[in-house]
Order: structure tokens, then C-alpha cells, then sequence
């Protein structure tokens, strides 16, 4: 299985990286012979992956590291880069190897202290690899200062350096930086290509695997995790009786709690699972006796990790609303299907009764103007307006339709 098999209903992305990889090993051949490199025109050093969530963009910018990393000897005989099997493939995709630096963030952003120490990075000659590649998964969650700084480095990059950003959009990401960088749009896979990959790669009956790709539409993690997650089915189901629950007012603010609470109690899990290791392994590393007092001098570095813990909470309560807030938007687009008598396959259609009780009782009008409330709690979730306060005005709006 070769590093483009991961890229699920991305074709044409992979035919094109294909082809930069081929390039960016007959150059790197050239200058280790001797020799004068070819013209390659479809290589560059700086690449912007954008797509909706789900379609793939860090997978894509692991394979074509991966590619770049590769080390098969099939390639001298006009194989292609990206074998899959060879110790640079399979190191680039397991995040190991010493040359491929990838960076994602579970905060809300991405400072200048960061990005400098990546550009520091950026300059340095491939330890033992081909190129020095750099994958920014959450390239638009830079703030402005770290933008500018990384811009530098986008703009004069070193001879064996690749940067690959990943944003959801090109207006997501600073004009100079995605001026200077190749542009890679991907679409979201198809449900049968996603339920497919389920089926294969994970093992999961056809008939769940079929379920979850339809009731996220195509984004392969949130169907995996849908799939394989008692957890996330009860949220789901949690967010889909929110319609129905919004009849009087005192429903709506008993519905806004609920989804805030489970929002709550998927920042509490990863709590749970993380933030007690992480400060036991700080103490640890800081000379701390099990069960003792930490020595002098750490408290800085130990008010530093609880800062970072609070912000991690912060983005995983966020993106565990947006989640909610998508399959509710993902509900009413259902109703809005019903409504018009469309023959495009519904999302939700496990809670069929639910969508036509909806239909019958309201106007297209109304459910337009449902999605926009639910599009406006989102933008003011993204001003950090207080989230019980946007989601309740949120499921007053849905009530008044």
C-alpha cells in the first residue's frame, strides 16, 4: 500500500503531488551526481493544503512528506515516490523520523515563540533524510506576529527546506504567506469512499461503517470516532433531540445547558486522560520526590503547564460545541431537504420521524433562518462571546424560527 492510499477520494491531489515528488527526487539525484538538476516545474518549497474539515489535508501533507522522505529502490527503475514500505516512508507517517517535523496544536493558537523556533529549524541541512520538511497542521491558528515571522522563512527558504501548511480556507491564512506558497484544494471524500475505508481499514461492519460516513458526510475521522465511540453516538443523539426540545423557553435554556455540559465533559475526559500524566512526568523531570515538595525554582515552569492545560480545555470545550453546533446544522439542512422534496440522501435519516415532524411544522423560511442562528452562534463562539450565553440565544432563535 503505497503513501497515497491514505488520500481517500483525492485523486487529482494525488496525481499531483505524485508528480512534485517525482521531480523533487530527480533533483535531488542531479545534485548528489553531480550533475546539472532537471527544470522542475512542479516542485516548489512552500505548499497550503485547504478543505473542509474531514477532507484530509494533514493525511495529504503526511503522504507528500512521506514521498519526499522515500527511500525505495524502485524509484531508480521509474517507481514512484511513496512506496509505503521503506524506513523513510513508514518513519515520515509514524511521525518518528528525524527529518519531517510535524506541528499541531491543541490550543487555540500558535505564538511567535513557537514559529521561531520552527524557522530555526527550517534553516537547518536534512540530518538523514532527502529534505528537511515542515507539516503546520493548524497553520490558521497563527497568531498575526507568529505569521509575519514565519513569513520570512517562507520567502527565503533554505535549498533542502519544504514548508506544508494546512488551513481550512486561503482566506484563513495571512495574503503574504499563501501568495507565496502552491495552492492544494481538497473536497470532501464521497460517504461510499468513506464507508469503504471504514470497512478495509478498520474493520467495522458495512452497515455501521455505511451509518456513520452518512451522518458526517463524509469527514473520516468524526465517522471513525462515530463508528467505534458509544460515547460519541450519545452525544450525537443528545444534539439531534434539540429541535424537538425547544418548544418554551425554559426548553431552550435546558437544551443550551446540555450541550455546553457535554461540552464540558469532553474537556474533563482529555483532563482525565492527559493533564495528570503530563504534570506528573513535569514533576518527575524537575527532580520531584513521589508524594514530596517540588524543589525551588519550578514553580514558574509548573504555572506554565497549568496555563497550557487551561487554554487545551478551552480549544477541546470549542471544538466540542462546534461538533454539536455541526450536526445540528447538519439536521436542518435534512429538514430543508424534506421541505423541498429533494432526492439528495439524508444525513440523518436514523432519525427520520424527527426530520418530518420538523418539515411539517415549519417553512423553508424558517429553517434558513434556524441554520443562520446556528452559523451566528458559531461566529460568536469565535469572538469569545460567553458559550452559554451564544448557545442560548442560539436555541431561542431556533424556537422562534
Amino acid at each position: 500500500m503505497t503513501v497515497w492510499d491514505d488520500l481517500v477520494g483525492q485523486d487529482r491531489v494525488a496525481e499531483t503531488l505524485t508528480a512534485a515528488a517525482r521531480d523533487a527526487d530527480a533533483r535531488v539525484t542531479a545534485e548528489s551526481s553531480g550533475t546539472a538538476p532537471p527544470e522542475a516545474t512542479k516542485m516548489t518549497h512552500a505548499w497550503l493544503f485547504t478543505g473542509p474539515p474531514g477532507s484530509g489535508r494533514s493525511t495529504a501533507a503526511r503522504a507528500f512528506a512521506a514521498a519526499l522522505q522515500c527511500t525505495s529502490p524502485d524509484r531508480a527503475l521509474g517507481g514512484v515516490p511513496g512506496c509505503g514500505f521503506c524506513d523513510g516512508c513508514h518513519t515520515s507517517l509514524i511521525g518518528t523520523h528525524a527529518d519531517v517535523e510535524v506541528v499541531r496544536t491543541d490550543l487555540l493558537s500558535i505564538g511567535v515563540k513557537d514559529t521561531r523556533e520552527l524557522v530555526r529549524r527550517a534553516q537547518l541541512s536534512p540530518a538523514v533524510g532527502r529534505w528537511q520538511v515542515i507539516v503546520l497542521e493548524d497553520a490558521d491558528r497563527l497568531t498575526e506576529g507568529a505569521g509575519n515571522v514565519l513569513l520570512k522563512a517562507v520567502e527565503e527558504p533554505a535549498p533542502r527546506t519544504v514548508w506544508l501548511l494546512c488551513a481550512p480556507s486561503l482566506e484563513d491564512v495571512l495574503p503574504t504567506i499563501r501568495s507565496r506558497c502552491r495552492h492544494l484544494t481538497l473536497r470532501t471524500p464521497p460517504v461510499d469512499a468513506v464507508a469503504d475505508v471504514l470497512v478495509r481499514r478498520d474493520g467495522i461492519e458495512p452497515e455501521a461503517a455505511a451509518a456513520a460516513a452518512r451522518a458526517t458526510q463524509g469527514h473520516i475521522g468524526r465517522a471513525r470516532r462515530l463508528a467505534t465511540d458509544e460515547r460519541a453516538r450519545a452525544r450525537r443523539a443528545t444534539v439531534l433531540k434539540v429541535p424537538l426540545r425547544v418548544e418554551d423557553i425554559g426548553g431552550c435554556l435546558r437544551a443550551a445547558q446540555e450541550l455546553i455540559d457535554a461540552a464540558g465533559e469532553d474537556s474533563k475526559q482529555v483532563a482525565e486522560d492527559v493533564d495528570a500524566k503530563e504534570t506528573e512526568d513535569m514533576k518527575a523531570a524537575l527532580g520531584a520526590a513521589p508524594g514530596g515538595r517540588m524543589p525551588r525554582g519550578t514553580a514558574g515552569v509548573m504555572k506554565d503547564l497549568a496555563d497550557r492545560q487551561k487554554r487545551r480545555s478551552t480549544r477541546t470545550q470549542r471544538d466540542s460545541l462546534d461538533l454539536a453546533l455541526t450536526d445540528l446544522t447538519g439536521f436542518y439542512r435534512d429538514v430543508l431537504a424534506i421541505q423541498f422534496r429533494s432526492r439528495i440522501g439524508l444525513a440523518n435519516d436514523d432519525v427520520r420521524d424527527a426530520l418530518d415532524r420538523i418539515a411539517r411544522a415549519s417553512t423553508p423560511e424558517s429553517t434558513l433562518r434556524r441554520i443562520e442562528a446556528i452559523v451566528a452562534c458559531r461566529e460568536a463562539l469565535d469572538r469569545n462571546v460567553a458559550p452559554l450565553l451564544a448557545v442560548e440565544a442560539m436555541t431561542v432563535s431556533l424556537r422562534a424560527g
